[in-house]
């Protein structure tokens, strides 16, 4: 069954591109199809770099939050619950009915927006002849539209869509996969594996256009769509290419931080950009989200000795529990990004999945001596397969708490049967449960699109 993008999406796409894009006259005219003939739509390269320029859109606030809130890395308190917003509340406690008749959609309607950006740009970008002076720009804006509208979709099939199978992904319904401004094309939703498919074409096409090295961690380039590959590869349990494609992303960017050098403030690790930044996105901002303290159990398992204890976490305001600030973004929001860190954990582990236990070992150690005080961190030794692994997945627990990655690992490691994970969650009393195989891993569609489109609802 095929839909219409719902008016509500619309809506948004047009508000947020009128506002964005300066020379529009009015809010709802960007989308009219003759407003009238004075009015300035984009038509030039300057105007769709500028579109693609609107970090509000593409890096601020820009990744889905609310799996975050199904882990079992966190927990909220009871005072926290009864005040965050009700689709917030509703994740935590795994409940059917997420938004209760709630219009908040921020990890729905934000992908969407992105995607409805880029696609105005490449269908300007298609009506465009460059001449061989403008080609490199030319090639540049396609490359970054294709690369954040494939990020958009990524972001969207992790959250909305069930975990990828290769035996069930050919059928199991993805998300809809826009990829025109206009508004009176009919999408449905496709199913998960041409969704990957089409984020993979997507980020191929890009690499061949856009830049060799970082201009800036707001923008792609080569390297970027590398980092971003190795993270999409892990996340369908394809080890071999995610080693590939984390690899040649160390080849081209190694910085890792010594935590020894920084010293954080009170709301973030540092004041200052890091090095280990290779494309700069942050989290939805749901209350809820930004209220949640890390498991107990997690924090205890921080050794004597590793920085992250108590750089990437503070006592709470109110003198119970912990705020983390371990954030990458140095505004104070939860940075989602792609990162060096997160690079390393991704090879090694791949490296231990293959055999190569060496090679995982000596990336692991090359991150952690880089968190531990001077002369503190004994490195990790050879041990059995299995055990270096759960050494690495908790690793990446702690070194990459809050930035939107533990759902998509639990997502990925209940599909084998050695790391399935039972989430608890414990609200006014009550014991709320996740299971490792349960249709909640996909969240619901905002139930307005579900009414104004028709497209099918996930089973929860």
């Amino acid at each position: 069954m095929k839909t219409k993008l719902s008016k509500y999406l619309i809506s948004i796409c047009a508000v947020t591109c009128a506002l964005s894009f300066s020379r529009c006259g009015k809010q709802d005219a960007f989308l009219d199809k003759k407003p009238n003939s004075a009015l300035a739509v984009p038509n030039t390269l300057s105007d769709y770099e500028l579109l693609l320029k609107n970090e509000e859109i593409f890096n601020a606030y820009s990744s889905p939050s609310l799996g975050n809130l199904a882990c079992d890395d966190i927990y909220i308190t009871d005072d926290t619950y009864n005040s965050s917003e009700t689709v917030a509340d509703n994740v935590y406690t795994f409940s059917k009915d997420m938004y209760q008749g709630t219009t908040v959609y921020l990890d729905w309607s934000g992908p969407y927006q992105q995607v409805y950006y880029c696609n105005v740009v490449l269908d300007g970008l298609s009506k465009i002849t460059p001449d061989a002076g403008q080609l490199t720009r030319y090639n540049t804006i396609k490359g970054e539209a294709l690369f954040f509208r494939a990020y958009a979709f990524y972001n969207l099939v992790q959250n909305f869509a069930l975990p990828y199978d290769a035996a069930g992904s050919a059928a199991d319904p993805g998300i809809p996969l826009v990829n025109s401004s206009d508004i009176n094309i009919r999408y449905g939703r496709g199913t998960v594996q041409q969704v990957y498919d089409k984020v993979v074409n997507d980020i191929n096409d890009a690499k061949g256009l856009l830049p060799a090295s970082l201009t800036s961690v707001t923008k792609p380039c080569r390297i970027t769509c590398d980092a971003f590959l190795a993270r999409l590869y892990l996340a369908v349990r394809k080890y071999g290419t995610a080693y590939t494609y984390a690899n040649s992303c160390l080849e081209a960017k190694k910085e890792l931080v010594d935590y020894n050098s920084i010293t954080p403030s009170r709301n973030v690790l540092s004041k200052t950009p890091l090095a280990e930044d290779i494309f700069h996105t942050a989290l939805a901002g749901y209350s809820g989200l930004y209220a949640a303290q890390m498991d107990s159990t997690l924090y205890n398992s921080y050794e004597p000795g590793d920085l992250r204890k108590s750089y990437f976490f503070r006592t709470a305001t109110s003198g119970i529990g912990l705020k983390f600030r371990g954030t990458y973004d140095f505004k104070g929001n939860y940075y989602s990004g792609l990162a060096t860190d997160e690079m390393y954990l991704i090879r090694s582990e791949c490296s231990a999945r293959s055999g190569n236990l060496a090679a995982s070992l000596a990336d692991l150690n090359k991150l952690l001596i880089n968190r531990y005080q001077t002369g503190q961190f004994i490195p990790i030794t050879a041990g059995n397969k299995d055990t270096l692994l759960r050494r690495i997945l908790l690793e990446r627990k702690k070194e990459l708490f809050l930035r939107g990655l533990r759902w998509t690992d639990l997502r990925r490691l209940n599909k084998e049967e050695s790391y399935k994970t039972t989430v608890t969650h414990k609200i006014n009393g009550i014991i709320y449960t996740l299971l490792p195989d349960d249709p909640k891993y996909a969240l619901a569609i905002p139930d307005q699109e579900v009414q104004l489109t028709g497209i099918q609802q996930n089973q929860r």
